[in-house]
């Protein structure tokens, strides 16, 4: 997710001859990869426990094991792309000036298309599961995106709730990152963030079940239509655009507050203590 590498110098590998030559489809690659394993363990989860009705899991395991995706997804995927699997942190770092625009498209197009072989990747493990709960495809819709709590949560506030979500997110990803604000070592960055994910989701998300992440939501709801389950772009006057908009504005959000009241400010002299 943007965060410091290990200063380790590795010695080059082998020249593959079926090694992609393109930086940034590389970049992709990793993106598609490590977006996949996010949404894996996070649908997977949630999939377990609604087709389960409980029986194998509950809220708190679906809290742990999204922040166990994005974990692994950071793992596998930033050594080559940064990980940032999450269009929000993409536009967010791009806005900022600490991501080439240019390769926003393309990676937010790698996080989508991540996210929907993933969320068909769970629908295949768990498919006898769905026919025997929900035959007609009407009540697991939420497996794969994330939707009001119920009729007494309002649009606008779910919308709050992700632009909320989102602006910790990414506050937290930079205070994470930041050398000169006592930063968790790049060795551990990746477990901080995870634990990010599991503080946001265990505070905020019962209103909008804190998306955080547009390809997280729009990729397995592309999904789920293509795979039948009908109106998930409809349903609650429209609601798929408030997991996309409201992250997308929330990182911004977050990523600016936490540069102009705390990153800018830190005192020219400073040298951290660990480095005495």
């Amino acid at each position: 997710m943007g965060l410091q590498e290990p200063e380790i110098e590795m010695p080059p590998g082998p020249v593959k001859p079926y090694q992609v030559k393109s930086p940034l489809l590389r970049e992709c690659m990793a993106e598609f990869i490590g977006t996949m394993v996010l949404i894996m363990f996070g649908d997977g989860v949630v999939a377990q426990v609604v087709l389960s009705e409980g029986a194998k899991g509950e809220y708190i395991n679906i809290n742990l094991c999204w922040g166990l995706g994005v974990l692994f997804g950071i793992h596998v995927s930033g050594g080559v792309s940064g990980a940032h699997i999450n269009p929000a942190v993409t536009t967010t770092l791009a806005l900022f000036g600490r991501f080439e625009w240019r390769k926003v498209i393309p990676y937010i197009i790698a996080q989508i298309l991540g996210a929907f072989v993933a969320a068909f990747l769970v629908w295949a493990v768990y498919c006898p599961m769905f026919s025997t709960i929900d035959p007609n495809k009407d009540s697991t819709q939420g497996v794969f995106a994330t939707y009001p709590y119920s009729s007494d949560v309002p649009v606008g506030t779910c919308f709050l709730t992700e632009v909320v979500g989102s602006a910790l997110l990414l506050g937290g990803i930079f205070a994470i990152g930041d050398e000169l604000n006592k930063p968790a070592s790049p060795y551990s960055q990746p477990g901080a963030v995870a634990l990010l994910v599991v503080a946001i989701g265990m505070a905020f998300g019962m209103n909008s079940g804190y998306a955080i992440n547009p390809a997280r939501d729009f990729g397995p709801r592309l999904f789920s239509l293509c795979a039948g389950w009908d109106h998930v772009f409809t349903m609650r006057d429209h609601y798929f655009w408030v997991p996309i908009i409201g992250p997308l504005l929330g990182g911004a959000i977050g990523g600016g507050v936490y540069i102009g009241l705390v990153e800018h400010h830190h005192p020219r002299d400073y040298k951290h203590p660990l480095d005495n």
